[in-house]
């Protein structure tokens, strides 16, 4: 979230702009870190009615991932930092990330390094992109950093959105169905239901179960509504509470064929992630807490907290990792092997690639059949459906002689 501030210097100079942040305490707290006192600081939401519903709102990960790109492509033609943040900046089209950059330029010509310049926005630039841009600032070789990231950040985004687009026609295919079937049990199936009935004629049971669902739908409609309303916004605010949220990780993990698709995915985020940081020269006990903050998964999260514990009490990586029935145990045996050999990032690397290849090569077979399966109910569905209505309308054509 953007907030605008206006804000004095030790100075006495007046400083006008904005900063994201998660709240209005973490965006005072980092202004604060800048020492300035602040005068007046409101969310830029407020700004116009058309802000608040401007494409910039929000960074993509495809943002991102492009942003990076081109920072690699400037950094490898040995352009300097402030250079490359201005030219970014003037390109950029997204509102949120044209003003991060520039306050990303003004940090940096105020002297500050550019990771630390980038942790002030943690919406954009994650603990891990951080860490990496600080260890290429310690190496001296920041545009190898930025071409590990850029390479990161797109084979995650690839797979990424490749579950996700994999998810929308299903999605949007049984969304319609429902909608029709709505309109049909409400609108239409009533309208038929009368002229069945006040024909006389013996309806058959299934006929009167199909009309019961209608009349049903028709009468308490609005109730129905309202209790999925209400379940889902408690459930939404039970998710958000550190036990819900570890509760509806676990439940991802345990979904018949899914949960081995979310398995795959964590542990390829999980690989790619100790992959580029070790290659980076960032050492084991960080690369394991920033993937733990990156995961995006709480029993994930947990298990390499644990992992982190052991590993600084003097345990291994991999009799670490051996303990925990979510990790593999060919994950287990390959990071042994690279711990005895001293090529755990290459290891890495190795099983960041299978993991992918893995979730790509189970989303198109979800996919193959997802398809099938869903024409098959929805024409069962769609056909119960019309035969409960459609053979009493044909007995009473056939009794009036029609």
């Amino acid at each position: 979230m953007l907030f605008n501030y206006k804000a004095l210097e030790s100075s006495g100079k007046r400083v006008d702009g904005s900063i994201e942040a998660v709240s209005l305490d973490v965006a005072v707290g980092g202004l604060q870190k800048r020492n300035l006192i602040i005068v007046e600081i409101e969310p830029a939401e407020k700004e116009s009615f058309f802000a608040r519903f401007s494409i910039g709102k929000g960074v993509s990960n495809k943002d991102v991932v492009i942003l990076s790109r081109q920072m690699a492509t400037l950094f490898e033609a040995n352009v300097s930092p402030l250079k490359i943040f201005t030219l970014l900046a003037a390109e950029t089209e997204n509102l949120v990330l044209n003003r991060s950059l520039n306050e990303i330029v003004a940090d940096i010509q105020s002297g500050s390094p550019i990771s630390k310049a980038l942790s002030k926005h943690p919406l954009i630039f994650s603990d891990f992109y951080v860490n990496m841009v600080k260890s290429g600032e310690e190496t001296g070789k920041l545009n190898d950093a930025f071409n590990y990231l850029a390479e990161h950040l797109d084979r995650n985004y690839e797979v990424i959105s490749k579950a996700k687009n994999a998810l929308i026609y299903p999605a949007f295919v049984v969304t319609v169905f429902m909608a029709v079937m709505i309109l049909m049990f409400t609108v239409i199936i009533p309208k038929i239901s009368t002229i069945i009935v006040d024909s006389g004629q013996i309806v058959p049971l299934y006929t009167l179960v199909v009309f019961g669902i209608s009349n049903f739908f028709v009468n308490h409609g609005f109730v129905i509504i309202a209790l999925i309303v209400i379940a889902l916004f408690f459930l939404v605010r039970y998710i958000r509470t550190s036990i819900g949220a570890a509760a509806w990780a676990r439940f991802k993990l345990e979904i018949p064929y899914i949960g081995t698709l979310y398995k795959k995915l964590y542990l390829s985020i999980i690989a790619d992630s100790m992959n580029t940081m070790i290659l980076s020269g960032i050492p084991m006990v960080k690369a394991i807490e920033v993937t733990a903050a990156v995961v995006g998964n709480d029993v994930y999260r947990d298990l390499l907290n644990e992992t982190l514990l052991a590993v600084k009490s003097g345990s291994s990586l991999s009799g670490a990792l051996s303990n925990y029935r979510e990790i593999p145990s060919i994950l287990v045996q390959m990071v042994k092997v690279g711990e005895e050999t001293g090529e755990l990032g290459s290891i890495f690397r190795t099983m960041a690639r299978f993991y992918q290849r893995d979730v790509i090569n189970t989303i198109d077979t979800l996919v193959s059949l997802i398809e099938p399966v869903m024409i098959v109910l929805l024409g069962l569905g769609v056909g119960v459906l019309l035969a409960s209505v459609l053979i009493p309308i044909y007995e009473i054509a056939n009794s009036a002689g029609l």
